[in-house]
């Protein structure tokens, strides 16, 4: 699970530059028992009205190819 959870790290990293463009960001929150990721979107995505899109279209389908265990990614408060 730790090196998962160090994986999905990762990846958020490399994907965090292209929301810190837009004036967001991404906060990696956990990884459950069942591979789900759950993110916290701030500064711009928080509220943005594409902020699905950008979880399930960019950040989701980028960790899948890099992490295959990730089942899924879900937005948090």
């Amino acid at each position: 699970m730790a090196e998962i959870y160090e994986n999905v790290k990762f990846a958020l990293d490399e994907i965090r530059p292209m929301l810190q463009a837009d004036g967001g960001d991404v906060e990696l929150v956990e990884v459950d028992e069942d591979n789900v990721v759950k993110v916290r979107l701030t500064g711009a995505c928080g509220g943005c009205p594409m902020a699905k899109l950008t979880l399930k279209h960019g950040i989701e389908k980028r960790l899948k190819r890099v992490v295959p265990e990730v089942q899924s990614v879900e937005s948090v408060e």
